[in-house]
């Protein structure tokens, strides 16, 4: 199969495709709302402490240094094997507390296994982002867009399945969150590698016309999910069946790499030329002789004390330019609040009067498919056609998540339900668009450790939002009403939550506009630099992003 790969071409796809599915069961560590109702039960805990979980959970992810580390040394097959089995020990230990196999371990236990599950997850999400960004260099928008949009479908693939064949029982859920994503890892390790990015206009135009293909079946795996939960209860066979079809859907990827094995090059097409592409702000221009091309290239490395945005930047060089804190703090800004809804939503649903949470985390996830894949499709579109900075997109979405917060804030009538949708669109949009922002800003060539740096956003957001904020005055909230209570019922509970997430995501959507503005003429080059690969193809047309 190996030899097959690597003369069609095929290997990168079938690459990609085992990545999608490795980015779904990546999935499994915005599940905590399904089970986090159990564990306080169980082990008797206030919202305080249960939030300290979830914590735990993302503080997981600050250890994803490590992995963005050892991406620089290690294969991407051993960084899948690592995140495989952290993820079975981090969430066998909870299955096995949840499920009453064992008596409930000391809290302090499950705080270092919850991490150990978060952890697992950077392992998997580096392994796939930075093999990925390189072997799709010229599309990082599209690629950034549909893997990050098989993550969001990740949780609501992990909880209709649960609910289908399992009735919703948490610690079934745990087990298939334990076990599925350790064999979907170790089937990944034998096919993703990294390969060489395109050179050729004709294969731009396969890797543009190929990435379409992928959005389509990725927008129809989403529809089929929503119909599922829009429908009420099902029966046993009709959710049996819902299942085979689900696993029919995440397999038909798989049809682009083997039409590609099929599908043979035209005689003749192996001696296109290169694509011509402009040369950018760390490239000199020819000269009339090789020497004065070089003393220019060499002078210029000796007097330039630091790299210009646009250009790879070492991590010193990078945290020393203010255009990352500008990223990192509206980054901040949007996954803190968003994290602090996806740990708390069991809880919101129960002050506001519902039982069963899951058609609420379900939203969150498929329509923050719809927002990761549009994101990545529509910002990259409008660099193509327009030269817009893609930081103009973050902005937009923390507006829209300010709203959501607002609405919840005002408990309007279906409150949940939209601000479910408005802040599954906006998180999405969020973690999609900022990967390819931070390659485009600051380079490849060290973006393991890079993304893994703008992650620790994601366990600070959720100590800052979830832990502290959420934590303490739910709690107080719970005292106040219930006599000392852990429990408390009423739009009351979370109210002032929301409005001071409201505010910090309108902090958020002015960093987001400072950025855009900043690097506008990064996104200038980069615009010029696709309308010029467009130009070369024979029919410039059908190349567009």
């Amino acid at each position: 199969m190996g030899p097959l790969f690597s003369t069609s071409g095929a290997g990168k796809w079938v690459g990609l495709v085992v990545a999608l599915w490795v980015q779904a069961v990546c999935g499994n560590n915005y599940t905590f709302a399904n089970y986090s109702d159990a564990l306080k039960s169980l082990m008797a805990l206030t919202q305080l402490q249960l939030n300290n979980l979830s914590v735990a959970k993302d503080v997981g992810k600050a250890f994803g240094l490590v992995s963005g580390f050892a991406s620089d040394c290690l294969p991407t097959s051993v960084l899948l094997i690592i995140g495989s089995l952290e993820g079975l020990i981090g969430y066998g230990a909870q299955w096995l507390v949840v499920s009453q196999r064992i008596r409930p371990l000391p809290y302090w236990q499950m705080c270092i296994f919850l991490c150990l599950g978060g952890n697992s997850t950077t392992w998997m999400n580096t392994a796939v982002l930075v093999t990925c960004m390189r072997n799709f260099p010229k599309n990082r928008g599209p690629v950034s867009g549909i893997l990050k949009a098989y993550l969001g479908l990740g949780t609501a693939i992990f909880t209709d399945i649960s609910t289908a064949l399992f009735s919703s029982d948490p610690s079934s859920l745990l087990f298939i969150l334990a076990v599925v994503p350790a064999v979907v890892c170790l089937i990944a390790a034998l096919f993703l590698h990294e390969a060489p990015a395109a050179s050729k206009a004709s294969e731009f135009q396969q890797e543009t016309r190929y990435f379409n293909i992928f959005n389509g079946m990725a927008i129809a795996l989403a529809v089929y999910l929503l119909a599922f939960d829009i429908t009420g209860s099902h029966g046993q066979l009709l959710s049996l069946v819902f299942a085979v079809g689900l696993l029919i859907l995440l397999a038909t990827p798989l049809g682009v790499p083997l039409y590609s094995i099929l599908s043979k090059p035209r005689s003749g097409s192996d001696i296109e030329q290169p694509m011509k592409v402009p040369l950018l702000v760390n490239q000199s221009k020819k000269s009339n002789t090789t020497s004065t091309t070089t003393t220019r290239v060499e002078l210029q490395y000796l007097e330039r004390k630091r790299p210009s945005i646009g250009e790879d930047h070492t991590i010193v060089e990078m945290i020393q330019t203010f255009d990352f804190w500008i990223l990192f703090v509206s980054f901040l800004c949007g996954v803190g609040t968003g994290l602090c809804v996806m740990n708390n939503m069991g809880q919101m649903g129960i002050a506001l009067g519902y039982s069963d949470v899951s058609i609420f985390v379900s939203l969150t996830s498929i329509l923050g498919f719809f927002g990761r894949i549009a994101s990545g499709l529509l910002s990259e579109y409008f660099i193509w056609k327009f030269g817009t900075p893609r930081p103009l997109w973050n902005a937009a979405s923390q507006a829209i998540m300010a709203i959501g917060y607002i609405i919840m804030a005002l408990d309007l009538p279906g409150s949940l339900y939209i601000g479910s949708i408005l802040v599954g669109i906006c998180y999405g949009v969020r973690l999609t668009i900022t990967v390819p922002v931070a390659s485009e800003l600051f380079g490849l060539k060290y973006y393991g450790i890079l993304y893994n740096i703008l992650i620790l956003n994601l366990p600070l957001g959720s100590f800052l939002f979830s832990g502290l904020l959420a934590g303490y005055l739910y709690d107080a909230e719970a005292t106040a009403v219930a006599g000392g209570g852990n429990t408390c019922v009423g739009a009351h509970c979370y109210c002032l939550v929301f409005v001071i997430m409201a505010a910090t995501c309108v902090l958020g959507l002015g960093l987001d506009v400072l950025l855009g503005i900043r690097t506008r003429n990064v996104y200038v080059r980069i615009h010029e630099s696709k309308r010029s690969v467009a130009a070369s193809a024979p029919d410039s047309s059908s190349a567009k992003c």
